[in-house]
């Protein structure tokens, strides 16, 4: 399990991780399950209207054809970043809303 997380990491380096970064986006694996990974888009794709879409034509795209022994489908699993709960927070905190 570990050397298949390992080849989906180097894909996702080469492959997806570039495009994601240069929109301030990023990518987290969640886990691997009968040939479906999950995983959390984080940064400026967290949350993003086009996520499925990125998703879809990026990421799924790009590990299917790398390693589709290993990988049919992605799945975004919707999470709210540390980060936006932090901001979340101080707005509340110093706006009294």
């Amino acid at each position: 399990m570990r050397e298949d997380l390992e080849k989906i990491e180097a894909v996702l380096n080469e492959q997806v991780r570039p495009a994601l970064r240069a929109h301030g986006g990023e990518l987290e694996v969640d886990h691997l399950e009968d040939g479906v990974l999950y995983v959390k888009l984080l940064g400026q794709c967290a949350g993003c209207p086009a996520a499925d879409l990125t998703n879809e034509t990026l990421v799924e795209a790009e590990l299917v054809k790398a390693l589709p022994e290993l990988v049919r489908k992605v799945v975004v699993v919707q999470t709210v970043s540390d980060e936006l709960w932090e901001q979340a927070k101080r707005l509340l905190r110093d706006h009294h809303l």
